[in-house]
């Protein structure tokens, strides 16, 4: 089994992770052949599940960790980095 990946992105969308970003997320993680999962405060959920993101209840300037494990796990990191950083290509 590969080593898991981790890094940690700041929500920085005005409204949080709400349904958008995360269906955002959701479309992102699933193009991966890989496991990923979002933490935050005590929670820890399925990447590929809205329904689990949306369960974050991940606001503004939340620090959200991203690990993944499997084949193309950096890849995925690095995609899911990138659309945070762009605030999930959602527009207010």
């Amino acid at each position: 089994m590969s080593k898991a990946k981790r890094s940690v992105f700041v929500v920085l969308n005005e409204k949080g992770l709400h349904t958008r970003p995360a269906a955002a997320l959701v479309r992102c993680a699933a193009h991966f052949d890989c496991q990923i999962n979002l933490s935050y405060r005590n929670y820890v959920v399925n990447g590929k599940s809205i329904l689990g993101i949306l369960m974050l209840a991940a606001g503004k300037g939340a620090k959200v960790t991203v690990e993944a494990t499997g084949q193309d796990a950096e890849a995925a990191i690095a995609a899911i980095l990138r659309l945070a950083s762009s605030q999930f290509n959602v527009k207010y």
